[in-house]
């Protein structure tokens, strides 16, 4: 046997290796094995909630904290986390679509000197933790008087960015801006060994009331959908423009790399008197223009976490919640219903009882609960604060 033919399928091993971590580093498998609870939580990068601690601090700290984020997960028996990566259509890992956000160094565009998505996904893959890239489609800015670059896509699509209160947020209804945003996703999956790619309820903004409906600004981006033959009244316009997200952002992510989850963390109430008796202000169908239960009827998620964050007794009633997203009526499919759970809410005016969380896990765990279980926590700070024993009650009551 010649050198070649004896170095061949060594040569074929590396090359297969060299392939499997060239995504920025492998993870775990994307897709949780059959029986295997989803046990997440939200690390949050908006306003420096949860990472980086502030804006400024060295490569060598911000990698600090993100081995102290996953150690905590690791020790509580956590499986995976959902970065936010794109909080104001900036980002936390090496873009050449979008400016590097200012929540890492203070200043938008300002290059932090190492990347910190490829660091998560590299540090969880050792823990065990599969990294997710959380994304808002729309929101701009945080603050609308913060610089922005000029590649920010505030400036470069100007006519279709809005100010909503003291944020900025981009029209959902113009096709370019949502070109963009799957853009980004493509660029996330193809090259980064993500787990999944989550999104969050910031589609149309929130109204400071229900009378604040027409608001937003969109008549132009309207009329020239008219112009262009459309028929849909502007209620519903809207709600096609989001339902449309949805769907291309699942063709995006399962065509660039089918074994990647795609998720979407809603508002916890469907629509008024959905369920009955749960009494609610926002009408999340009407007023921000999301509709998840067609959704789910539709089968483009892999799974929904409602943000359920209220108390079991209540009028907003965690289990008749959580089981209207559950039942065939809501969820034909039977699509994973992990719902958001508030862990904050123990803390500052809500001054929760540690045990209404662990009532809440619980319910999560009885019934039936198509397609799987689990939950994700709103957000990782308690937890790692180990905030009134939460941490101790989650990994031993729960997460043995």
């Amino acid at each position: 046997m010649d050198r070649f033919n004896i170095r061949t399928p060594f040569l074929l091993a590396l090359a297969f290796l060299l392939a499997v971590f060239s995504a920025q580093g492998q993870t775990v498998p994307a897709s949780l094995p059959a029986g295997t609870d989803f046990r997440a939580a939200w690390i949050a990068t908006v306003f420096n909630i949860n990472f980086p601690s502030r804006g400024g601090l060295s490569a060598a700290q911000q990698q600090a904290e993100i081995i102290s984020l996953l150690d905590t997960a690791r020790r509580i028996g956590l499986n995976a986390v959902l970065f936010q990566v794109r909080p104001e259509s900036d980002a936390l890992y090496s873009s050449s679509i979008e400016p590097w956000s200012r929540y890492l160094t203070g200043v938008q565009g300002k290059d932090p000197g190492y990347d910190p998505l490829a660091f998560m996904i590299r540090e969880g893959a050792k823990r065990g933790i599969g990294i997710h890239a959380w994304l808002n489609p729309y929101r701009a800015g945080g603050n609308a008087s913060n610089e922005r670059t000029s590649n920010h896509i505030s400036r470069k699509y100007s006519s279709y960015c809005y100010r909503s209160g003291t944020m900025l947020w981009m029209d959902p209804g113009a096709p370019v801006v949502q070109e963009q945003v799957l853009s980004v996703v493509r660029d996330l999956v193809s090259r980064y060994a993500l787990a999944g790619v989550h999104i969050d309820d910031y589609f149309y903004p929130y109204p400071k009331s229900p009378t604040d409906l027409n608001e937003f600004p969109d008549a132009s981006t309207y009329a020239a959908y008219r112009s262009r033959g459309g028929k849909l009244g502007k209620a519903d316009w809207r709600r096609d423009n989001v339902n449309s997200m949805i769907r291309r952002m699942r063709e995006v992510v399962k065509g660039t790399r089918s074994s990647c989850m795609f998720g979407v963390s809603p508002f916890g109430v469907y629509r008024r008197g959905a369920p009955e008796g749960v009494v609610v202000g926002l009408d999340q169908y009407e007023h921000i223009f999301s509709d998840p239960v067609f959704w789910l009827q539709q089968g483009w998620i892999d799974y929904l976490a409602p943000q359920l964050y209220w108390k079991n007794e209540s009028p907003q009633s965690y289990s008749k919640l959580l089981s209207f997203w559950r039942s065939p009526e809501a969820n034909p499919r039977g699509i994973p219903i992990y719902p958001g759970m508030a862990l904050d809410r123990m803390g500052g005016s809500h001054g929760w009882p540690m045990s209404e969380i662990a009532l809440q896990m619980g319910l999560n765990r009885q019934g039936s609960a198509p397609g799987g279980r689990g939950e994700i926590f709103w957000n990782i700070g308690p937890l790692q604060k180990n905030t009134k024993g939460v941490a101790d009650m989650v990994k031993n009551r729960y997460y043995r």
